[in-house]
């Protein structure tokens, strides 16, 4: 059942929201998890644009995917340079 004034573009869209951020938290590698996670992100920036939200889609596709798993990543590096 979706809520009213949801189309079913924008109900599926919410379902693939929801097994990716399942996805994300049930990953245990931390590679990973943090490919998920820029995964997430380029599916909230659809559901937002989705939602008639552009520029909000718009942040979420340049910090959610893209910088925000840069970030993640280079600390990933960081830390197993440091482990050795």
């Amino acid at each position: 059942m979706t809520p009213p004034g949801t189309t079913a573009l924008q109900a599926a869209i919410l379902v693939l929201v929801a097994a990716g951020a399942t996805a994300v938290v049930l990953m245990r590698q931390p590679s990973r998890q943090v490919v998920l996670l820029s995964v997430y992100g380029l599916l909230l920036a659809v559901l937002f644009f989705a939602f008639q939200a552009p520029d909000v889609a718009l942040s979420q596709l340049t910090v959610g995917a893209v910088i925000l798993p840069i970030l993640f990543l280079l600390t990933l590096a960081k830390v197993r340079r440091q482990e050795e």
